[in-house]
C-alpha cells in the first residue's frame, strides 16, 4: 500500500542543529531501501538551498505541492523544491516551489562540489558514497591514486584534500571529466597533481599500467552502461589487473551498487582473479540509507594487495 508523501516528513530530522552551521548536502529520506512501508517510491535530498524529491512512480501534483509547502516551512534555508521524475523518459526535473535553480555548489566534509540539476539523470554527486569519500581523504596522504570510473572525480577531490601525491581520473565520458576538473579547481587543487584520462578502461589496461604502480586504487563502476559496462560480466576483468597495477601493501576500495549482487559476488571474484588481496574492512553508507535487505544496498570493501 502506497502512503501519502507527507508521511515521510515524520522520518526527517528538522531540528535547528540539522540545518544550521556547515549546511552540508545529504540525503534526508531514503525510501528506495524499502525500510519505510508505503514510501518505497521516493527519496529526498538536500543540496542547499534546494530540496530535491526523487520519484520512482507517478504522484499527483497536489500531493507534491503539499509536501513542498511542508518542507519549505520546516527548512527556512530552503529556496527551491524540485522533483525528478525517474519513471519518465530522460528523468526530467520539475520546479514545484520557490526559485528556479539549476547550477550550484555544495559542501561535503568541508569540500566543494559542483551540482547540475536537470542536465542529466545524475546531478554529479552520489550521496551514499559520503563515508567512502571521507575514508579516502583520511587514507590518501602521500599516495598515488588511480580513480577508475571517476565520474565527476569526487574521490580524487577527497584524495588530494587528504594529501595524495598524484591522482589519475579515468572515465570514458569527457563531459563528466570536465566537471571533475571544475571540482578540483573549486577546491584550489594544484592541477599538476591531477591527470584526466578519457579511455575505455577495458581496452586500455596498458595505459593504466603506464602511470603506475599505485598505492591506492578506487573502483566504483556503474552497474550497466549499454555497449560499455555490464558489471556482472566485467568486474572480474578489472580485479584480474590488480597485480599489474598495485604497489605491494597498496590499498583498494572496491565498490558495488547493484541490488541484485551482494558482497559474496566480490569475494568470489577476488578469490578467483586476485587472491593476493586481503580484506581489511567494509565502509557503510550514511545511516539515513536504511535498507530493508542490507545486501541490496551499497557495498564497499577495503582491501590491501599482498603479493
Amino acid at each position: 500500500m502506497v502512503k501519502p508523501l507527507v508521511e515521510l516528513t515524520e522520518h526527517i530530522d528538522f531540528s535547528e542543529q540539522a540545518f544550521s552551521g556547515s549546511q552540508e548536502c545529504r540525503r534526508l529520506f531514503h525510501g528506495r531501501g524499502h525500510a519505510y512501508e508505503g514510501l518505497f517510491h521516493v527519496n529526498v535530498d538536500w543540496f542547499p538551498p534546494v530540496v530535491l524529491i526523487i520519484l520512482y512512480r507517478e504522484v499527483v501534483g497536489d500531493e507534491l505541492r503539499m509536501l513542498a509547502e511542508i518542507l519549505r516551512a520546516k527548512i527556512p534555508e530552503c529556496k527551491s523544491v524540485q522533483v525528478q521524475h525517474r519513471t519518465r523518459p530522460h528523468a526530467p526535473f520539475e520546479l514545484i516551489s520557490g526559485d528556479s535553480i539549476s547550477a550550484l555548489t555544495v559542501i561535503e566534509h568541508g569540500l566543494t562540489y559542483a551540482i547540475q540539476l536537470g542536465a542529466s539523470q545524475n546531478v554529479g554527486l552520489f550521496l551514499d558514497m559520503a563515508n567512502g569519500r571521507k575514508w579516502v581523504m583520511e587514507n590518501a596522504k602521500g599516495k598515488t591514486v588511480l580513480n577508475l570510473f571517476s565520474f565527476t572525480c569526487s574521490f580524487s577531490v577527497a584524495a588530494l584534500a587528504g594529501g595524495a601525491k598524484q591522482v589519475y581520473n579515468v572515465d570514458n565520458n569527457s563531459g563528466v571529466l570536465r566537471r571533475g576538473r571544475e571540482n578540483h579547481l573549486l577546491n584550489n587543487h594544484d592541477m599538476r597533481a591531477v591527470r584526466f584520462n578519457k579511455i575505455d578502461i577495458f581496452k586500455s589496461f596498458g595505459r593504466l599500467r603506464k602511470h603506475g604502480p599505485y598505492n591506492l586504487l578506487i573502483s566504483d563502476p556503474p552497474s550497466f552502461q549499454r555497449g560499455s559496462v555490464d558489471i556482472k560480466r566485467d568486474y572480474g576483468k578489472i580485479i584480474r589487473q590488480f597485480p599489474r597495477l598495485m604497489e605491494p601493501d597498496g590499498k583498494i576500495m572496491l565498490c558495488l551498487n547493484t541490488p541484485d549482487l551482494g558482497e559474496d559476488f566480490l569475494f568470489d571474484l577476488l578469490e578467483k582473479h586476485c587472491p593476493q588481496c586481503c580484506y581489511i574492512e567494509k565502509i557503510s553508507a550514511p545511516r539515513v540509507f536504511r535498507e530493508a535487505v542490507k545486501a541490496k544496498g551499497l557495498k564497499v570493501l577495503v582491501l590491501t594487495y599482498q603479493p
